[in-house]
């Protein structure tokens, strides 16, 4: 049995819980953070010295943190040899390629650049100028998914991967929020591919309303 803290709300909570979705584990989740508050206390502490979620416990092992960390611990363990974690040295490094542009570039090329500044900044505090920027800047990085692609259904290939866990969950927020994005034809049908599997709909599109400013 798997046990998760953190909150629902929380992006890369969202990516492990797609993950552990997409492989049918069982678990238990814990609300942490953000309203829930728990980070601070002793106990979290001894879980994560960073007091930030997700924090991964399997069974009695000792306890995980940092998401790219924990999804390939669970792909190592529970995936390997599939789709997710392929086998063979040259298919997991592409795989893991994908899955670390998409945490550095992506993910931390939306949350606080763009999400924040849209949703958690109230809007007389807003700065449309900085907005736009950050937008300008992350859709030069979605163009080099755009014209991968193109090529593939998916970004690390034929098959859904931990690539794609790192890279499509982010996509909810980008097209749920409000904000003028460019047309990227390929990346909109392959959101459209990620919206029909239940493990992204129950677990990655979530309402984000309790994070507003």
């Amino acid at each position: 049995m798997l046990t998760i803290w953190g909150r629902k709300t929380s992006s890369n909570v969202q990516a492990l819980m797609w993950f552990i979705g997409e492989l049918g584990l069982p678990h238990i989740r814990h609300d942490v953070g953000h309203k829930y508050g728990g980070t601070d206390t002793d106990a979290f502490f001894a879980l994560n010295p960073n007091r930030t979620v997700p924090v991964l416990q399997d069974r009695e092992d000792p306890p995980l943190w940092e998401t790219g960390a924990i999804l390939r611990y669970l792909a190592n363990r529970y995936a390997s040899g599939t789709e997710f974690w392929p086998v063979d040295p040259l298919a997991r490094a592409n795989v893991d390629r994908w899955a670390e542009w998409s945490k550095i570039n992506i993910t931390l090329g939306f949350t606080t650049p763009i999400f924040w500044r849209v949703v958690r900044t109230p809007v007389e505090q807003r700065d449309p100028q900085a907005i736009k920027a950050a937008v300008i800047a992350f859709e030069k990085m979605l163009l080099i998914a755009e014209v991968r692609l193109g090529k593939h259904p998916l970004l690390s290939g034929d098959q859904l991967s931990l690539a794609d866990i790192q890279f499509g969950h982010v996509l909810y927020r980008y097209y749920d929020i409000q904000i003028d994005r460019s047309d990227l034809p390929n990346l909109k049908a392959y959101y459209d591919r990620l919206i029909t599997r239940s493990a992204f709909r129950e677990h990655v599109m979530v309402s984000y309303e309790e994070l507003r400013a």
